[in-house]
C-alpha cells in the first residue's frame, strides 16, 4: 500500500501539487488522470523520488520515504520498478540483456540464477523464447513494451509504476497491455500506480481512479463509476467530445 498525505511541490514559486492526498492500495491498479498540467507526472516522479516534495508524508507500508537518508530511499527503490512511456530500452542490448540490467545492478545472483529469472520474466509477459538475443529495433511495439514490463518485474517489486503505458499503441495492443499489467498486479500482488491518457485503460482496469485538475485532487472513484458521476470537471475532462458525450448518454 502506498499512503500519500498533503503533498506539496513547487518550481520556482509555481505550486504544481496542492496538498494532494491519496491511497492505493496492494493487488489493485491505481489510474491517474487529468489534463496536461495537472500535475500528474510530477506526482508520479515524486512517489518515486525523482522530484524531492517540498513537504508531506509518502508512506510505503508505513514507511516514511521523505522521512528517509540516501542509503535506505535506495534500498526502498529495489522494491520498486518502473515501466517508462517510452519503454527506455538500450537499443545496444538485446532483450536478455536489458531484462537483466535491474539483476546486474543490484542483486548477487549468478549468471545462470539470473538467465533463470529472464526466463521466468518473459513467460510471465507471455513472449516466446526465442527473442532473446533479438534488439529493440528487431521487435514490434507491442513486444518491446512487455520487455519494459518483464524488466519492471524481474527485482520482484512490491510497487509497480507505469507512465502512459499504452503511449504509441494501436488501441488493441493497448487493451493486451492493460490486461497483462492487470493480471500481474494482482497475480503477484503489487500495488500498480499508473498515469494515463487513455479512457479505455480508466474503464477496463481502473480499480480506483484519482483525477487530478489544477495540482489537486478532485475526484476518486471506480473506473466505472465515471460513467455516472456527477462531478462536473471531471465529465468535462473524460467526455470533452461530442461522440463520447453521445456515448455516455446511451450508457446511462
Amino acid at each position: 500500500m502506498i499512503q500519500v498525505n498533503d503533498i506539496r511541490k513547487a518550481f520556482n514559486g509555481t505550486e504544481v501539487l496542492k496538498g494532494i492526498t491519496a491511497t492505493m492500495e496492494q493487488g489493485e491498479c491505481s489510474l491517474i488522470i487529468g489534463k496536461s498540467g495537472a500535475g500528474k507526472t510530477v506526482f508520479l516522479k515524486c512517489m518515486v523520488g525523482l522530484h524531492e516534495a517540498d513537504s508531506g508524508q509518502i508512506l510505503y507500508n508505513d514507511r516514511d520515504f521523505m522521512q528517509m537518508d540516501f542509503k535506505a530511499q535506495k534500498k526502498l527503490r529495489t522494491e520498486m520498478g518502473m515501466l517508462f512511456q517510452g519503454n527506455a530500452l538500450f537499443d545496444s542490448m538485446t532483450v536478455e540483456q536489458n531484462i537483466r540490467f535491474p539483476l546486474d545492478m543490484f542483486s548477487t545472483m549468478t549468471a545462470k540464477e539470473k538467465k533463470a529469472r529472464v526466463d521466468e520474466c518473459l513467460e510471465m509477459v507471455n513472449l516466446a523464447n526465442n527473442v532473446h538475443e533479438r534488439f529493440p529495433s528487431e521487435i514490434s511495439g507491442g513486444m518491446m513494451k512487455r520487455v519494459g514490463i518483464a524488466r519492471a518485474i524481474v527485482l520482484e517489486p512490491k510497487y509497480l509504476f507505469c507512465d502512459e503505458p499504452n503511449s504509441g499503441l494501436d488501441p488493441q495492443t493497448s487493451i493486451v497491455i492493460d490486461e497483462l499489467i492487470q493480471q500481474l498486479t494482482r497475480d503477484l500482488n503489487i500495488t500498480t500506480v499508473i498515469n494515463t491518457h487513455d479512457m479505455n485503460s480508466v474503464l477496463g482496469i481502473g480499480d480506483k481512479v484519482i483525477y487530478l485538475h489544477n495540482g489537486e485532487v478532485h475526484w476518486v472513484g471506480k473506473g466505472e463509476e465515471i460513467m455516472t458521476t456527477d462531478n462536473d470537471e471531471l465529465n468535462s475532462f473524460v467526455f470533452a467530445s461530442k461522440f463520447l458525450q453521445k456515448f455516455r448518454k446511451s450508457a446511462t
